[in-house]
């Protein structure tokens, strides 16, 4: 209604000079008669009343397109009204529809080649990985060791990669099931195990037996892994040990992961899951992409899980994963 007004504000000032020069020209032709004046200007301004009440109904549409913001782009191909004005409008609307949709088609086919390719690369590249690591598993030299930790951190790289790729197609990869919790940690820790022994820590792992939870086993291994990996790294050196934890309130299961380790500096907790953020410690520590977290708490989001950070500087880390209970088992 404002739009409408200010629009015609013009055609209504122009209006009234109009009358007021109409009136005034039949004065000076002589016409004297006061009524019949007042009676001519009360019909044109009643009939140029309801031509605006008709332009507005009219145009009711246009206007409220022109003045209510865009919930989504799928309603700029929105009918706008049949008046001239709003139908050109409209076909303007839906040509820019048309084009974007064939842009986002275009970008997403793209997205999805690229996508694709990043997928098969890394699963290429495992495989000459795996031989590696075959190769020199038996080997004592200590310089083995070396190889084979740099092949871990190959194999961590490429499973970050392909996670970070598949996150865009998240629901396509994704199998909400019962996973029993404590099995689950149990893969993982083992999984990691050259990375305790080099780092000489031991991961004391406390979960109870009985529970099962309502997640993603896959992805959920994952964001364990990132974790443990965090633990560990910013661990080294400054204590023996790290716990995994569980905790059950009402239908939530929080698995925690605590090492007592650099911690985090207070003025960084806050960024802590912002994606390539590092911080003091990735200056300090080096090998730190800044995606760890980030993953977490993506993948979190995605399982309808919830995740809470806890640290301080120089005496550990806490982080916890809120998980929907599928079940506790009978002892």
């Amino acid at each position: 209604m404002r739009l409408f007004w200010r629009e015609h504000i013009p055609l209504v000032l122009m209006y009234a000079g109009q009358l007021l020069l109409t009136v005034y020209m039949c004065r000076l032709s002589g016409f004297r008669n006061t009524f019949d004046l007042v009676y001519i200007c009360m019909v044109n301004t009643a009939l140029f009343a309801f031509y605006l009440i008709y332009r507005y109904i009219r145009h009711f549409r246009f206007y409220r397109r022109l003045t209510r913001p865009l919930a989504s782009i799928d309603e700029s191909a929105e009918f706008v009204g049949n008046a001239p004005l709003a139908d050109a409008l409209g076909h303007l609307l839906q040509g820019k529809y048309r084009l974007y949709q064939n842009d986002i088609g275009r970008y997403r086919k793209k997205l999805n080649d690229h996508i694709t390719f990043i997928n098969q690369w890394v699963h290429q590249m495992k495989t000459p990985l795996s031989v590696m690591h075959l190769a020199v598993q038996k080997e004592t030299d200590p310089f083995f060791d070396s190889m084979r930790e740099e092949i871990d951190k190959l194999k961590k790289g490429l499973d970050t990669v392909l996670y970070t790729s598949r996150l865009d197609a998240f629901e396509q990869d994704f199998v909400a099931e019962p996973v029993h919790l404590r099995q689950l940690v149990g893969k993982v820790a083992a999984e990691h195990k050259n990375l305790f022994i080099r780092s000489k820590i031991f991961p004391e792992i406390q979960v109870d037996d009985r529970l099962m939870i309502m997640s993603d086993d896959k992805w959920l291994a994952f964001a364990l892994g990132q974790l443990i990996t965090n633990a560990v790294r910013y661990s080294a050196g400054a204590s023996s040990r790290i716990m995994i934890t569980s905790d059950v309130r009402g239908q939530r299961a929080a698995l925690e992961i605590r090492d007592n380790g650099a911690g985090i500096p207070k003025q960084d907790i806050k960024r802590v899951f912002d994606a390539y953020f590092t911080g003091e410690n990735g200056r300090r520590f080096g090998e730190s992409t800044g995606m760890g977290l980030y993953l977490v708490q993506e993948i979190a989001s995605r399982l309808d899980h919830r995740v809470e950070l806890e640290s301080e500087q120089g005496q550990g880390t806490a982080v916890r994963i809120w998980m929907g209970i599928a079940h506790v088992q009978a002892p």
